[in-house]
């Protein structure tokens, strides 16, 4: 059965980064994906003004969801401004109510920079509280009950916040669709300049090869792969759900 997919990140890039090949997979079988960038990418030029590079990213954003045929959601904030706070969770929550997804696909709870961690626990505000009425978002929304299972990707580069390796649950497996990925990647064009100067990533397609072989040396199935953790069902989804597994059979390799 084809499910609805909600995918929340917190710039421009990171989807494409972390989830693109796991979510072109749920794409080919049917399931309706949807995806929600928190931040407009506002601090990624030293050429642009930041009213300027939000524009040409949000265009970007817009054309990598093209890939996967998703339904792109406009950012909510400015880039450095994720905070896990009251404004910008009631706007999460209502674009998560008004999506009602089974499968919710969040940044890694341990990260390399706070927007991502922020995002991450503002995506999980937002299931938790999605039956709440008297939790009201903005704008407001009516409250959904239906379960919803959410995984966690790899922190970026695989590691966390004191450069620990971050051991995933399962891993995907996506080399047949790795050429999307890299095209849905590539279309983050103003990154390439940025990344090379604020993290010497002077490739970024090679680079995100890179994370996804490491996470595929520990098998023989792949080439790449995508890691996935399960968060914690209680208030969510029932105790044994576990969605990716039965939707991406042919992909899942347990750890």
């Amino acid at each position: 059965m084809a499910a609805v997919v909600l995918a929340i990140s917190a710039h421009p890039d990171d989807i494409e980064f972390l989830m693109a090949g796991t979510l072109a997979l749920l794409a080919r079988i049917g399931c309706t994906v949807h995806t929600l960038t928190l931040a407009n990418g506002s601090c990624g030029s030293t050429n642009l003004d930041a009213a300027a590079i939000a524009m040409v990213r949000e265009r970007e954003c817009r054309n990598a969801a093209r890939h996967l045929s998703a339904i792109h959601h406009p950012a909510l904030t400015n880039d450095l401004e994720i905070f896990y706070e009251r404004s910008l969770l009631r706007r999460v929550a209502a674009v998560f109510r008004t999506i009602a997804p089974d499968i919710l696909l969040l940044h890694s709870p341990q990260d390399y920079m706070e927007d991502h961690m922020n995002a991450c626990r503002l995506g999980v505000t937002a299931a938790f509280t999605r039956s709440m009425p008297n939790f009201i978002t903005e704008p407001a929304v009516a409250p959904v009950q239906n379960p919803v299972c959410i995984y966690h990707a790899q922190p970026h580069g695989n590691r966390d916040q004191l450069n620990q390796w971050v051991q995933p649950d399962f891993l995907i497996a996506i080399d047949s669709v790795m050429a999307i990925k890299s095209a849905m990647l590539a279309e983050h064009v103003s990154q390439q300049a940025w990344l090379d100067q604020s993290q010497s990533l002077s490739a970024p397609v090679e680079v995100m090869k890179r994370f996804g072989g490491e996470l595929a040396k520990p098998v023989t199935d792949c080439r790449w792969a995508e890691g996935w953790r399960r968060h914690n069902p209680l208030g969510l989804c029932a105790a044994d759900a576990n969605p990716l597994s039965t939707l991406l059979a042919d992909y899942y390799l347990a750890l």
